[in-house]
């Protein structure tokens, strides 16, 4: 057990959990409505492998044609989504459902791609990166592709989608800092921690809360909740840095903290 300490007014109460599945590292992506866990863990330096965790079952997930496999999110369904590196070395998006590999490429000519968020219509969110090194946010639907640019920004990544359709995403903005909008189909709506030098949304649940890691000017990390319209800020206890990655409609989030003098561990949040 991880004490935890949020850094807002008001406070709201974070308990947390550790999650450690790997010799080295562990990072958990994302949690479905059940409380199925995924995410990625490393035994070996620099080799990644992906993880789902049910109660206390731990499922590898490996793709088959790569290596570094990360999974990001899981929906109702089980589908999750994520990305692997190919054989000639480049990022591809993916979909593993039902025991399935499910290439997530991107637009024709993209030179990478990363899957990022699924919904329990099967709607899938993401970014890709173009001839020219631009990177954009995506939404899929069936086998159609939306690209998806915060106005006025660079460099957009879209992170998550819930079951009404929103999207968050972050972005560049024109001083090199990231800041995070909503996108509810038509307009985008910047939604950055107070105080954060850089913002970065990376889920977002069906009642509206959004998940976050920030930046302060020291370069700190640090978690973050949008919770029925305010801010609170949370941090693992006795940690370096805290980032949030994902989180469901049962008031449960997940992410990975760096402890003092130990390897990278997830967790899990009830809030």
């Amino acid at each position: 057990m991880i004490a935890g300490a949020s850094a807002a007014a008001p406070t709201l109460t974070f308990k947390f959990t550790a999650i450690k599945v790997g010799k080295l590292t562990t990072m958990a992506g994302g949690i479905n409505n059940a409380g199925v866990i995924v995410g990625q863990y490393e035994d070996k330096p620099a080799i990644m492998h992906g993880f789902l965790l049910s109660g206390k079952k731990v499922t590898r997930i490996n793709h088959p044609k790569g290596n570094n496999t990360i999974c990001q999110q899981i929906n109702s369904a089980g589908a999750i989504v994520g990305n692997y590196t190919d054989s000639s070395g480049r990022t591809v998006g993916f979909l593993y459902q039902k025991g399935k590999f499910t290439d997530i490429a991107g637009p024709k000519g993209a030179n990478f791609s990363r899957a990022n968020g699924i919904n329990d219509d099967g709607l899938i969110v993401g970014s890709y990166g173009d001839s020219s090194g631009q990177t954009h946010g995506f939404l899929l639907k069936g086998k159609t592709y939306k690209t998806l640019d915060a106005p006025g920004g660079s460099g957009t990544v879209a992170t998550g989608i819930n079951n009404k359709g929103e999207i968050v995403l972050y972005w560049l903005d024109s001083h090199d800092n990231v800041e995070s909008s909503l996108y509810n189909g038509k307009t985008f709506k910047t939604i950055n921690v107070p105080g954060a030098e850089s913002s970065y949304a990376e889920d977002i649940n069906s009642t509206g809360d959004v998940i976050y890691q920030w930046f302060q000017n020291d370069f700190t990390e640090h978690g973050a909740l949008l919770h029925k319209g305010k801010y609170y800020k949370f941090d693992c206890a006795k940690s370096m840095s805290t980032a949030g990655s994902g989180l469901n409609d049962k008031g449960v989030a997940v992410g990975a903290c760096q402890p003092l003098n130990d390897y990278e561990q997830g967790f899990k949040a009830t809030y």
